[in-house]
């Protein structure tokens, strides 16, 4: 009896529903309200009137039929940030209620397109839009609305959506046209309904994978400031770092997004890193060269010794040691080549040997000065080449000091850096957490 009921409903209908071309309305002036549902998981709802089309459920045994979606008009609603063709399967029945109302539910696979701020990645929240629209009928005809309350929608695709992938949804956001637009339609604009998505991205994945491996070489790259410089192992050590931060940089080019309107930090931190890895290989380059070759350089100019030496070695606190220079006498040098060119040709040709007991006497003298004047002379010959010596060490001993402090004041920079960088990362990870 009831499958009869049924199919007699359905030959009544036949009549009314084979009209596909044209709006289910009396009124081609009155428009048609369409109602969107979404499901943040692949499921679209939209339910419409058929103005046409009312039964009494008592008596035809039902208050819902599943009709072929061929059979009734159905509203060309089209996502415009689409960018792919649907490849989900079609849901080839919709549902006509007693009153009237048609509700058409079928998934969606959408690939849309979105503006993507990646400045803060992988910390970065995007806001990701759904423009719902007719592609044909204007807002005189078809009037888009939101099918429930936007909470609901949300509360919903989050209990069914189960992915564990790279995104999770944070909040879901919806406008609709303003009651007076409503009211008083314009002809030639078309009614839209707006889904905002918000979504974070999971950055465990990122932060393991990248900050971590490069955090720990540019850490390994500071410990290598604790070996003598003046050892070829410190150089070579640095280079190896180099090489397998630049294979790092290459294999985490796979994992960075490409797309994007600004340069994430995330890219600025490892140039930085990179930069110190090779500023701290440069300047390992130039303490060697010092140390093997500041016996040749020449005197330090005072700028150098004022800025350096005393300023930026308190600065990172390695003092200067006392020095052990002994002043130079040039004024006692200059008499003694005075006094033996003076002296010099009566030691050269030699006194003439007197006659006499006396004049023996006094010319055993004058050979015991002159050779007491030419010891003299040679010994401050000799004080004058040490000290000359001593004033090279010296001054060599001084470019030791200069580098040594330009390698703790590299030192220290790093560890401003490293210490910065990681509480930076604490705190955008756990702002990140508590959102």
């Amino acid at each position: 009896m009831l499958a009869g009921l049924n199919e007699s409903l359905f030959v009544a209908l036949e009549t009314v529903l084979d009209r596909t071309a044209f709006r289910p309305v009396h009124s081609l002036s009155t428009p048609t309200n369409v109602s969107i549902k979404l499901t943040v998981v692949g499921i679209l709802g939209v339910e419409w009137k058929t103005e046409a089309v009312k039964w009494d459920p008592l008596q035809c045994g039902t208050s819902r039929i599943s009709l072929p979606r061929s059979m009734l008009w159905t509203p060309d609603i089209l996502i415009n940030e689409v960018m792919e063709e649907d490849q989900s399967p079609e849901a080839p029945y919709v549902y006509l209620n007693y009153t009237g109302h048609v509700f058409d539910a079928h998934p969606i696979r959408v690939v849309s397109a979105c503006r993507l701020d990646i400045y803060a990645f992988p910390f970065d929240v995007q806001n990701c839009s759904l423009t719902f629209g007719s592609y044909l009928h204007v807002a005189s005809d078809l009037q888009l609305t939101l099918g429930r309350n936007i909470s609901e929608v949300l509360e919903e695709s989050r209990s069914v959506l189960r992915s564990a992938g790279e995104w999770e949804l944070l909040d879901l956001r919806a406008t609709d046209n303003a009651p007076h637009t409503r009211d008083h339609p314009i002809h030639h604009d078309h009614d839209q309904v707006v889904f905002y998505i918000i979504l974070r991205r999971r950055a465990t994945l990122y932060v393991v994978n990248l900050l971590v491996p490069s955090c720990f070489l540019i850490t390994v790259d500071l410990f290598s400031f604790l070996l003598p410089p003046q050892s070829v192992d410190r150089s070579s050590f640095k280079m190896t770092l180099i090489l397998g931060y630049t294979v790092f940089l290459l294999i985490m080019n796979d994992l960075l997004p490409i797309t994007g309107s600004r340069t994430p930090l995330i890219n600025v931190f490892f140039s930085i890193c990179l930069a110190l890895m090779v500023s701290s290989l440069l300047e390992t380059i130039l303490i060697t060269n010092i140390l093997y070759s500041s016996s040749q350089y020449p005197s330090i100019p005072r700028w150098i010794r004022v800025i350096v030496l005393q300023y930026l070695a308190r600065l990172v606190c390695l003092y200067q040691k006392p020095s052990n220079r002994v002043t130079v006498t040039l004024h006692s040098a200059v008499q003694a080549e005075k006094y033996e060119a003076a002296a010099g040709p009566s030691v050269i040709s030699g006194p003439q040997e007197p006659q006499g007991p006396q004049g023996k006497g006094h010319f055993h003298e004058e050979l015991l000065l002159q050779e007491l004047r030419r010891l003299s002379a040679d010994l401050l010959a000799i004080r004058l080449k040490m000290d000359r010596s001593q004033q090279g060490s010296q001054n060599a001993e001084e470019w030791v000091q200069i580098g040594n402090v330009i390698d703790r004041l590299l030192f220290c920079l790093y560890l401003l850096f490293i210490c910065a960088s990681f509480l930076t990362i604490i705190m955008i990870w756990a702002h990140w957490h508590s959102q």
